[in-house]
């Protein structure tokens, strides 16, 4: 597809421009007297990926082959490459193609473009270039296709179950037990050969229903499910969780079967997302249960990159970690098919549906479904929180809450908001793109974390 070529030089003093911001820390607001020698918070300590718990680094351990030092450096390289590929996601415009880490502590960084001018700017930025031939625009907009074809084909999408946007192929790909069924999916969805991949799998994902994940909760005393991440809606508490684990109006009791509260949303399939408000006995706290009950602190709600490290909570297998596939996939389950899910490495098993998957303290998203278990291995995909959080108008509990009040500089910025990279805002007189998708918070303002905001 025809192109624009523009000004690398430009676009690098853009990006250096960006990466030479000097910011206060986290928990406090940005402070116009800052001297220009104060040190600059990196990426992972802007998101405290230089302070993970001792039971998420064990379960990293475990399932990556890692020591401890590297399971470490691992999650403050991976917060480092989002900040990096944030930048540059906004410095390429419509010539970037996705980016990705790789290596055993995720050393390495590549990002794709279709402009072949954009290689200096990004081996600038300490990145791998790789020059593409598809955008992600424009793998997005086929996987779209895809989506609305399987919709039509209802029932006869679930031998071509599981299709999601591969940047490291650079691909729309299409698993699929029967390649027939994908050749006729692509078909119906106009999408060619040149976009596509398909790749014969023997899957056939399913939600894990009925038994219990994480914090294990019943639905109207029989189905079992899982709180994915505590959350408030004003002064009202709740969690969420699955959209299949139940619908609007059913009640819920805890593990401990004491009445708890009621489903005030739900949506399966299409997505995979729900909440519940609980009553004044439960206090919505900022923690995912991990190994042997160890708290596991949430900060935030950043998205991580394809390749880096996340963590999933399940009663019935516990701790396990692996590695993010794919983000925007969509699979058909038996119910129907939901869409905007992420593929995972991690193991899962009934039981462990709803769970929290967490990277870093960083929260992901929820369990949705998936194959196989933890004994021969397994795909997994969640639901991510933060549309979650939009959809519903909820309040992440982080460990941040309750912080000062930084007042009211003016602008369009605001605390609670869910931000998509490429979205743009005001604040304290200056105009600011996001590059990394998350929840905003209080200690979290624009000036103050340029691992997810850019002065423009």
């Amino acid at each position: 597809m025809p192109h624009r070529h523009r000004d690398t030089r430009a676009v690098g003093a853009a990006v250096a421009a960006t990466a030479a911001l000097l910011v206060a820390g986290l928990s406090g607001s940005a402070s116009a007297g800052t001297a220009p020698s104060a040190p600059v918070p990196t990426a992972a300590e802007n998101l405290r990926a230089d302070a993970a718990p001792p039971a998420l680094l064990r379960a990293m351990q475990r399932d990556l082959g890692l020591n401890r030092e590297q399971a470490e450096r691992r999650l403050v390289n991976e917060a480092d490459a989002g900040a990096t590929a944030g930048r540059l996601r906004a410095a390429l415009g419509g010539d970037f193609a996705g980016a990705w880490v790789r290596g055993t502590e995720s050393g390495t960084l590549t990002v794709a473009t279709t402009d072949a001018g954009d290689v200096a700017t990004i081996e600038a930025e300490g990145a791998v270039a790789k020059v593409v031939r598809h955008s992600l625009g424009d793998l997005d907009a086929a996987k779209s296709r895809l989506d609305r074809a399987a919709a039509r084909l209802d029932g006869d999408a679930t031998d071509a179950a599981v299709r999601y946007v591969d940047v490291r192929t650079n691909t729309v790909t299409v698993q699929a037990v029967r390649p027939s069924a994908a050749r006729a999916l692509l078909d119906a969805a106009d999408v060619g050969t040149g976009l596509a991949r398909v790749e014969k799998s023997a899957e056939k994902p399913r939600p894990f229903y009925d038994l219990r994940g994480g914090e294990a909760y019943y639905i109207n005393n029989s189905g079992r499910c899982s709180i994915g991440f505590p959350v408030t809606k004003g002064t009202q508490q709740g969690y969420a969780t699955a959209g299949h684990c139940g619908r609007a109006g059913a009640s819920t009791s805890g593990a401990n079967r004491v009445a708890q509260g009621t489903f005030q949303g739900s949506i399966f399939p299409g997505r995979d997302m729900a909440w519940v408000a609980t009553n004044s006995q439960w206090t919505a706290t900022p923690y995912v249960s991990g190994a042997g009950g160890q708290n596991v602190q949430v900060t935030g709600s950043t998205q991580a990159p394809v390749g880096a490290s996340v963590c999933r909570s399940g009663s019935t297998t516990g701790w396990h970690c692996g590695t993010i596939q794919q983000h925007n996939t969509s699979v058909t389950y038996p119910e129907g098919t939901i869409s905007g899910v992420t593929r995972t490495t991690v193991c899962a098993e009934p039981g462990d549906s709803g769970g929290s998957y967490i990277s870093g303290s960083q929260a992901q998203g929820v369990t949705s479904g998936g194959s196989g278990d933890c004994r021969s291995g397994g795909t997994t995909f969640y639901q991510p929180i933060n549309p979650l959080l939009q959809n519903y108008g909820l309040t992440l509990k982080t460990t941040g809450d309750g912080g000062e009040d930084p007042g009211e500089p003016g602008g369009t910025w605001a605390a609670g908001t869910v931000y998509q990279p490429g979205a743009t805002v005001t604040y304290g007189g200056a105009t600011y793109r996001c590059l990394q998708g998350h929840q905003a918070q209080q200690g979290w303002e624009p000036p103050n974390v340029p691992a997810l905001w850019q002065r423009v």
